[in-house]
Protein backbone atom coordinates (compact mmCIF):
# COMPACT_ATOMS: atom_id res chain seq x y z
CA UNK A 1 0.00 0.00 0.00
CA UNK A 2 1.20 3.79 -0.75
CA UNK A 3 1.78 5.72 2.32
CA UNK A 4 0.43 9.31 2.27
CA UNK A 5 3.30 11.67 2.46
CA UNK A 6 1.37 13.87 4.36
CA UNK A 7 1.37 18.01 4.93
CA UNK A 8 1.05 20.17 8.12
CA UNK A 9 -1.50 22.49 7.52
CA UNK A 10 0.51 25.15 7.43
CA UNK A 11 2.84 23.97 4.33
CA UNK A 12 -0.78 23.32 2.47
CA UNK A 13 -1.97 26.90 3.05
CA UNK A 14 1.60 27.81 1.56
CA UNK A 15 1.02 25.37 -1.38
CA UNK A 16 -2.19 27.22 -2.20
CA UNK A 17 -0.99 30.52 -1.67
CA UNK A 18 1.66 29.44 -4.23
CA UNK A 19 -0.97 28.52 -6.73
CA UNK A 20 -3.76 31.17 -5.91
CA UNK A 21 -1.49 33.86 -4.92
CA UNK A 22 -1.74 35.77 -7.39
CA UNK A 23 -5.47 35.70 -8.26
CA UNK A 24 -7.12 39.08 -8.73
CA UNK A 25 -10.29 38.82 -7.63
CA UNK A 26 -12.54 41.15 -9.41
CA UNK A 27 -14.65 43.66 -8.04
CA UNK A 28 -18.48 44.81 -8.67
CA UNK A 29 -20.48 48.35 -7.09
CA UNK A 30 -23.19 47.38 -5.15
CA UNK A 31 -25.68 49.48 -3.86
CA UNK A 32 -26.11 49.87 0.27
CA UNK A 33 -28.80 47.68 0.38
CA UNK A 34 -27.46 45.16 -1.64
CA UNK A 35 -24.24 44.62 0.27
CA UNK A 36 -25.06 42.08 2.88
CA UNK A 37 -22.47 39.57 4.08
CA UNK A 38 -20.43 40.34 1.17
CA UNK A 39 -16.64 41.52 1.61
CA UNK A 40 -15.68 45.03 1.57
CA UNK A 41 -12.84 45.77 -1.42
CA UNK A 42 -11.29 48.80 -0.58
CA UNK A 43 -10.55 50.85 2.48
CA UNK A 44 -14.08 53.05 2.81
CA UNK A 45 -12.81 57.03 3.92
CA UNK A 46 -15.42 59.17 5.30
CA UNK A 47 -15.89 62.07 3.04
CA UNK A 48 -17.75 64.21 5.65
CA UNK A 49 -17.49 64.90 9.16
CA UNK A 50 -20.25 62.65 11.26
CA UNK A 51 -22.58 64.61 12.86
CA UNK A 52 -22.20 67.54 10.50
CA UNK A 53 -23.42 69.84 13.14
CA UNK A 54 -23.42 70.02 17.14
CA UNK A 55 -25.81 67.63 18.12
CA UNK A 56 -27.92 67.07 21.70
CA UNK A 57 -27.41 63.83 23.48
CA UNK A 58 -30.97 64.57 25.37
CA UNK A 59 -34.28 66.65 25.52
CA UNK A 60 -33.36 69.61 27.87
CA UNK A 61 -31.74 72.92 27.42
CA UNK A 62 -28.58 74.71 25.65
CA UNK A 63 -26.95 76.57 28.36
CA UNK A 64 -23.34 78.29 29.04
CA UNK A 65 -21.87 76.18 31.37
CA UNK A 66 -20.90 79.11 33.18
CA UNK A 67 -23.92 79.98 33.76
CA UNK A 68 -24.97 77.11 35.82
CA UNK A 69 -22.28 76.98 38.50
CA UNK A 70 -23.50 76.25 41.91
CA UNK A 71 -27.31 75.21 40.29
CA UNK A 72 -28.86 72.61 42.32
CA UNK A 73 -32.40 71.87 43.72
CA UNK A 74 -32.05 74.32 46.36
CA UNK A 75 -30.59 77.02 44.56
CA UNK A 76 -31.46 77.30 40.59
CA UNK A 77 -30.06 79.47 38.65
CA UNK A 78 -32.45 81.11 35.97
CA UNK A 79 -31.81 81.71 32.03
CA UNK A 80 -33.79 83.89 29.81
CA UNK A 81 -35.03 81.23 27.01
CA UNK A 82 -33.92 82.44 23.74
CA UNK A 83 -35.47 80.06 21.47
CA UNK A 84 -36.26 76.63 20.59
CA UNK A 85 -34.04 74.40 18.12
CA UNK A 86 -36.40 72.73 15.61
CA UNK A 87 -35.81 69.02 14.98
CA UNK A 88 -34.59 69.02 11.22
CA UNK A 89 -33.42 72.81 10.67
CA UNK A 90 -30.94 74.74 11.38
CA UNK A 91 -30.86 76.85 14.22
CA UNK A 92 -30.53 80.40 13.38
CA UNK A 93 -30.09 82.44 16.72
CA UNK A 94 -26.80 82.14 19.32
CA UNK A 95 -26.67 82.64 22.88
CA UNK A 96 -25.42 85.03 24.95
CA UNK A 97 -24.51 85.04 28.54
CA UNK A 98 -27.48 84.34 30.76
CA UNK A 99 -29.97 82.87 28.27
CA UNK A 100 -30.44 79.60 26.94
CA UNK A 101 -32.50 77.22 24.22
CA UNK A 102 -34.88 74.16 24.10
CA UNK A 103 -33.46 71.71 22.09
CA UNK A 104 -34.97 67.51 21.70
CA UNK A 105 -32.86 64.70 21.12
CA UNK A 106 -30.26 64.73 18.35
CA UNK A 107 -31.61 68.79 17.65
CA UNK A 108 -28.78 71.77 16.52
CA UNK A 109 -27.35 73.37 19.20
CA UNK A 110 -27.04 76.92 19.30
CA UNK A 111 -23.86 78.90 18.62
CA UNK A 112 -22.55 79.91 22.35
CA UNK A 113 -24.00 76.92 23.79
CA UNK A 114 -21.02 74.75 25.08
CA UNK A 115 -23.70 72.16 27.43
CA UNK A 116 -27.35 70.69 27.51
CA UNK A 117 -29.19 70.28 30.72
CA UNK A 118 -32.25 67.33 30.65
CA UNK A 119 -35.19 68.82 30.87
CA UNK A 120 -35.50 66.78 34.05
CA UNK A 121 -33.18 69.28 35.93
CA UNK A 122 -35.26 72.25 34.63
CA UNK A 123 -38.74 73.96 34.95
CA UNK A 124 -40.47 76.73 32.84
CA UNK A 125 -41.79 79.78 34.54
CA UNK A 126 -43.46 82.48 32.92
CA UNK A 127 -40.18 84.19 31.00
CA UNK A 128 -37.56 82.57 32.41
CA UNK A 129 -36.06 78.82 33.00
CA UNK A 130 -35.37 77.13 36.43
CA UNK A 131 -32.03 75.27 35.94
CA UNK A 132 -31.11 72.84 39.10
CA UNK A 133 -27.77 71.20 37.89
CA UNK A 134 -24.55 72.52 37.14
CA UNK A 135 -23.46 71.51 33.99
CA UNK A 136 -19.95 70.55 32.82
CA UNK A 137 -18.42 71.69 28.97
CA UNK A 138 -19.56 69.10 26.76
CA UNK A 139 -21.97 67.40 28.99
CA UNK A 140 -24.55 65.87 26.44
CA UNK A 141 -22.92 67.36 23.70
CA UNK A 142 -21.73 65.67 20.33
CA UNK A 143 -19.31 67.67 18.81
CA UNK A 144 -18.76 67.93 14.70
CA UNK A 145 -16.97 65.20 13.66
CA UNK A 146 -16.83 63.28 17.10
CA UNK A 147 -18.23 60.19 15.54
CA UNK A 148 -16.29 60.05 12.67
CA UNK A 149 -14.25 62.81 11.25
CA UNK A 150 -13.46 63.47 7.44
CA UNK A 151 -10.76 61.89 5.42
CA UNK A 152 -10.57 59.65 8.20
CA UNK A 153 -10.68 55.26 7.52
CA UNK A 154 -14.91 54.62 7.58
CA UNK A 155 -14.29 50.65 7.33
CA UNK A 156 -11.09 48.77 6.65
CA UNK A 157 -10.70 46.36 3.04
CA UNK A 158 -11.62 42.75 4.33
CA UNK A 159 -14.56 43.67 6.36
CA UNK A 160 -17.85 41.34 6.14
CA UNK A 161 -20.54 43.72 5.87
CA UNK A 162 -23.64 43.72 7.65
CA UNK A 163 -26.08 45.83 9.45
CA UNK A 164 -23.60 48.32 11.41
CA UNK A 165 -21.60 48.57 7.98
CA UNK A 166 -24.40 49.92 6.04
CA UNK A 167 -25.68 52.51 8.99
CA UNK A 168 -22.06 53.85 8.87
CA UNK A 169 -21.88 53.96 5.53
CA UNK A 170 -25.65 55.82 5.41
CA UNK A 171 -24.45 58.31 7.45
CA UNK A 172 -21.79 59.10 5.82
CA UNK A 173 -23.48 59.63 2.44
CA UNK A 174 -22.07 56.52 0.51
CA UNK A 175 -24.50 54.41 -1.38
CA UNK A 176 -22.40 52.28 -3.83
CA UNK A 177 -20.22 50.13 -2.16
CA UNK A 178 -16.95 48.09 -3.65
CA UNK A 179 -17.14 44.42 -3.06
CA UNK A 180 -15.28 41.36 -3.77
CA UNK A 181 -17.25 39.28 -6.38
CA UNK A 182 -17.13 35.61 -4.50
CA UNK A 183 -15.02 32.71 -6.30
CA UNK A 184 -17.12 30.66 -8.45
CA UNK A 185 -16.84 26.97 -6.71
CA UNK A 186 -18.76 23.32 -7.97
CA UNK A 187 -18.97 20.94 -5.66
CA UNK A 188 -19.03 16.62 -6.39
CA UNK A 189 -19.57 13.69 -4.19
CA UNK A 190 -18.32 10.77 -5.14
CA UNK A 191 -19.91 7.24 -4.17
CA UNK A 192 -21.98 4.20 -5.37
CA UNK A 193 -24.14 4.01 -2.12
CA UNK A 194 -25.02 8.03 -2.44
CA UNK A 195 -28.34 9.22 -3.15
CA UNK A 196 -30.19 12.83 -3.19
CA UNK A 197 -31.48 13.57 -0.27
CA UNK A 198 -35.38 13.57 -1.28
CA UNK A 199 -34.97 9.88 -1.87
CA UNK A 200 -35.64 6.58 0.36
CA UNK A 201 -32.26 4.80 0.74
CA UNK A 202 -32.64 0.85 0.08
CA UNK A 203 -30.37 -0.87 2.02
CA UNK A 204 -26.56 -0.14 1.13
CA UNK A 205 -27.49 3.29 0.45
CA UNK A 206 -27.36 6.66 1.95
CA UNK A 207 -28.33 10.05 1.76
CA UNK A 208 -25.84 12.22 0.07
CA UNK A 209 -24.97 14.92 3.27
CA UNK A 210 -21.13 16.59 1.78
CA UNK A 211 -22.81 18.05 -1.24
CA UNK A 212 -25.52 20.07 0.89
CA UNK A 213 -23.17 21.13 3.90
CA UNK A 214 -20.34 22.23 1.83
CA UNK A 215 -22.08 23.66 -0.45
CA UNK A 216 -23.86 25.64 2.60
CA UNK A 217 -20.21 26.24 4.05
CA UNK A 218 -18.92 27.31 0.69
CA UNK A 219 -21.22 29.87 0.34
CA UNK A 220 -21.00 31.23 3.97
CA UNK A 221 -17.24 31.32 3.21
CA UNK A 222 -18.02 33.78 0.55
CA UNK A 223 -17.83 31.01 -2.28
CA UNK A 224 -20.69 31.57 -5.09
CA UNK A 225 -22.09 28.34 -5.89
CA UNK A 226 -22.14 27.58 -9.31
CA UNK A 227 -23.20 23.36 -9.03
CA UNK A 228 -23.28 20.75 -6.74
CA UNK A 229 -23.78 16.69 -7.64
CA UNK A 230 -23.64 13.31 -6.87
CA UNK A 231 -21.38 11.28 -9.01
CA UNK A 232 -20.86 7.18 -8.96
CA UNK A 233 -17.53 6.31 -8.38
CA UNK A 234 -16.24 5.41 -12.01
CA UNK A 235 -13.41 7.39 -13.22
CA UNK A 236 -14.43 8.20 -16.60
CA UNK A 237 -17.45 10.25 -15.37
CA UNK A 238 -15.46 11.60 -12.44
CA UNK A 239 -12.87 12.99 -15.20
CA UNK A 240 -15.35 14.55 -17.50
CA UNK A 241 -17.40 15.88 -14.24
CA UNK A 242 -14.30 17.53 -12.72
CA UNK A 243 -13.12 18.71 -16.44
CA UNK A 244 -15.94 20.25 -17.19
CA UNK A 245 -16.32 22.32 -14.09
CA UNK A 246 -12.48 23.25 -14.55
CA UNK A 247 -13.40 25.57 -17.06
CA UNK A 248 -15.82 28.01 -15.65
CA UNK A 249 -14.97 27.35 -11.17
CA UNK A 250 -11.97 28.62 -9.55
CA UNK A 251 -11.75 25.59 -7.25
CA UNK A 252 -13.11 22.54 -7.51
CA UNK A 253 -14.11 19.96 -5.10
CA UNK A 254 -14.50 15.96 -5.17
CA UNK A 255 -15.48 14.54 -1.82
CA UNK A 256 -14.99 11.39 -1.01
CA UNK A 257 -12.47 8.97 -3.19
CA UNK A 258 -9.63 10.64 -1.47
CA UNK A 259 -7.55 7.94 0.78
CA UNK A 260 -6.10 4.75 -0.08
CA UNK A 261 -9.16 2.36 -0.34
CA UNK A 262 -9.51 0.35 -3.85
CA UNK A 263 -12.17 2.93 -5.17
CA UNK A 264 -10.44 6.01 -4.08
CA UNK A 265 -9.48 7.45 -7.40
CA UNK A 266 -9.32 11.20 -6.68
CA UNK A 267 -5.45 11.65 -7.22
CA UNK A 268 -5.17 9.61 -10.16
CA UNK A 269 -7.89 11.49 -11.44
CA UNK A 270 -6.29 14.71 -10.56
CA UNK A 271 -2.90 13.91 -11.41
CA UNK A 272 -4.29 13.66 -15.21
CA UNK A 273 -6.54 16.13 -15.57
CA UNK A 274 -4.38 18.71 -14.01
CA UNK A 275 -0.71 20.08 -14.61
CA UNK A 276 1.50 20.83 -12.83
CA UNK A 277 -1.03 18.58 -11.15
CA UNK A 278 -1.21 17.04 -7.55
CA UNK A 279 1.13 19.15 -4.54
CA UNK A 280 -0.73 17.34 -1.36
CA UNK A 281 -1.93 14.39 -0.59
CA UNK A 282 -2.30 13.90 3.00
CA UNK A 283 -2.45 16.42 5.81
CA UNK A 284 -1.22 15.97 9.08
CA UNK A 285 -4.73 17.17 10.81
CA UNK A 286 -6.96 14.40 12.68
CA UNK A 287 -9.92 14.27 11.15
CA UNK A 288 -8.57 14.73 7.81
CA UNK A 289 -5.65 13.29 6.81
CA UNK A 290 -6.70 12.11 3.18
CA UNK A 291 -7.13 14.96 1.71
CA UNK A 292 -6.26 16.06 -2.15
CA UNK A 293 -4.75 19.21 -3.33
CA UNK A 294 -4.30 19.92 -6.71
CA UNK A 295 -3.68 22.68 -9.72
CA UNK A 296 -4.20 23.12 -12.93
CA UNK A 297 -2.03 25.55 -14.13
CA UNK A 298 -4.64 26.24 -17.70
CA UNK A 299 -7.84 26.37 -16.29
CA UNK A 300 -6.10 28.33 -13.40
CA UNK A 301 -7.93 26.17 -11.22
CA UNK A 302 -7.66 24.50 -7.31
CA UNK A 303 -9.01 21.42 -7.08
CA UNK A 304 -9.37 19.70 -3.83
CA UNK A 305 -10.46 15.77 -2.71
CA UNK A 306 -11.61 15.95 0.20
CA UNK A 307 -13.06 13.22 2.71
CA UNK A 308 -16.05 11.73 2.41
CA UNK A 309 -16.70 11.58 6.28
CA UNK A 310 -19.01 14.24 6.52
CA UNK A 311 -16.88 15.76 9.89
CA UNK A 312 -13.45 15.64 8.27
CA UNK A 313 -14.68 16.94 4.89
CA UNK A 314 -16.28 19.87 6.68
CA UNK A 315 -13.23 20.87 8.81
CA UNK A 316 -10.81 20.23 5.97
CA UNK A 317 -12.84 22.86 3.61
CA UNK A 318 -12.85 25.44 7.04
CA UNK A 319 -9.19 25.28 7.61
CA UNK A 320 -7.98 25.71 3.82
CA UNK A 321 -10.96 26.79 1.45
CA UNK A 322 -12.49 29.31 4.04
CA UNK A 323 -8.99 30.57 4.89
CA UNK A 324 -8.10 31.00 1.05
CA UNK A 325 -10.74 33.38 0.48
CA UNK A 326 -10.07 35.28 4.13
CA UNK A 327 -6.56 35.69 2.68
CA UNK A 328 -7.45 36.89 -0.49
CA UNK A 329 -9.49 39.22 0.22
CA UNK A 330 -7.87 40.85 3.42
CA UNK A 331 -10.30 39.46 5.74
CA UNK A 332 -9.70 39.18 9.71
CA UNK A 333 -8.60 35.80 11.19
CA UNK A 334 -12.07 34.41 13.16
CA UNK A 335 -12.50 35.70 16.69
CA UNK A 336 -12.95 33.12 19.49
CA UNK A 337 -14.38 32.44 22.95
CA UNK A 338 -12.09 31.45 25.89
CA UNK A 339 -13.27 28.37 28.02
CA UNK A 340 -11.76 25.77 30.36
CA UNK A 341 -11.48 22.35 29.18
CA UNK A 342 -14.28 20.28 31.12
CA UNK A 343 -11.69 17.13 30.88
CA UNK A 344 -8.52 15.77 30.42
CA UNK A 345 -8.31 15.20 26.76
CA UNK A 346 -5.67 13.30 24.49
CA UNK A 347 -4.20 15.10 21.44
CA UNK A 348 -2.80 12.56 18.34
CA UNK A 349 0.91 13.62 18.58
CA UNK A 350 2.48 14.16 15.26
CA UNK A 351 -0.97 15.45 14.03
CA UNK A 352 -3.00 19.00 14.70
CA UNK A 353 -6.09 18.03 16.24
CA UNK A 354 -9.79 19.88 15.91
CA UNK A 355 -12.13 18.36 18.18
CA UNK A 356 -15.74 19.23 18.07
CA UNK A 357 -17.00 20.60 21.51
CA UNK A 358 -19.89 21.52 23.10
CA UNK A 359 -20.35 24.95 25.67
CA UNK A 360 -21.49 25.21 28.86
CA UNK A 361 -21.88 28.19 31.06
CA UNK A 362 -19.75 27.87 34.34
CA UNK A 363 -19.40 30.84 36.91
CA UNK A 364 -18.53 33.54 34.49
CA UNK A 365 -17.62 32.18 31.26
CA UNK A 366 -17.95 28.91 29.62
CA UNK A 367 -16.77 25.33 29.50
CA UNK A 368 -15.42 23.32 26.54
CA UNK A 369 -16.87 19.59 26.64
CA UNK A 370 -15.63 17.43 23.48
CA UNK A 371 -17.80 15.76 21.57
CA UNK A 372 -17.06 12.28 20.20
CA UNK A 373 -18.44 10.88 17.57
CA UNK A 374 -17.93 7.65 15.04
CA UNK A 375 -16.90 8.33 11.61
CA UNK A 376 -19.80 9.54 9.23
CA UNK A 377 -21.49 11.05 11.96
CA UNK A 378 -22.86 14.15 11.20
CA UNK A 379 -24.40 14.69 14.58
CA UNK A 380 -21.44 15.95 16.24
CA UNK A 381 -21.44 18.80 14.89
CA UNK A 382 -24.97 19.55 15.56
CA UNK A 383 -24.06 18.84 19.24
CA UNK A 384 -21.09 21.21 18.87
CA UNK A 385 -20.68 24.73 18.91
CA UNK A 386 -17.74 24.85 17.95
CA UNK A 387 -14.08 23.04 17.85
CA UNK A 388 -10.66 23.53 19.61
CA UNK A 389 -7.18 22.88 18.21
CA UNK A 390 -4.42 20.50 19.80
CA UNK A 391 -1.01 21.36 18.38
CA UNK A 392 0.55 18.46 16.64
CA UNK A 393 3.22 18.48 19.37
CA UNK A 394 1.26 18.34 22.35
CA UNK A 395 0.24 14.97 24.00
CA UNK A 396 -3.70 16.46 24.89
CA UNK A 397 -5.14 18.80 27.29
CA UNK A 398 -5.72 18.79 30.70
CA UNK A 399 -9.02 19.34 32.84
CA UNK A 400 -9.37 23.28 33.56
CA UNK A 401 -7.00 24.12 30.94
CA UNK A 402 -7.62 27.28 29.14
CA UNK A 403 -8.97 26.56 25.53
CA UNK A 404 -9.66 28.59 22.36
CA UNK A 405 -12.92 27.75 21.45
CA UNK A 406 -14.23 28.49 16.91
CA UNK A 407 -17.56 28.60 16.47
CA UNK A 408 -18.90 26.49 13.76
CA UNK A 409 -20.74 30.18 12.28
CA UNK A 410 -17.47 32.31 12.18
CA UNK A 411 -16.00 31.06 8.79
Amino acid sequence: MKLLRVDTIEEARQKLLDCAGHWKLPLESLDLTQISGRILAEDLYSPEDIPGFRRSTVDGYAVISADTTGAGESLPVFLKCAGTAEMGKAVDFSLQRGECAYVPTGGMIPDGADAMVMVEYTEALDREIAIYESAAVGSHVVRIGEDVQKGTILLRRGTTLGSQESGIMAAAGITQVPVYIPLRITIFSSGDELVAPSAIPRPGEIRDINSISLGSLAKRSGYQLLASQTLPDKEDALEQAIQNAMSKSDVVILSGGSSQGTKDMTEQVFSRISKPGVFTHGLAIKPGKPAVLAYDKVTDTILAGLPGHPVSALIVFRVLLSWLFRQLTGQKEPMFIPAKLSVNLAGSPGRTMYQPVSLQPHNAGYLAQPVFGKAGMISTLTKAEGYIIIDMNKEGLREGEDVQVFLWDDV
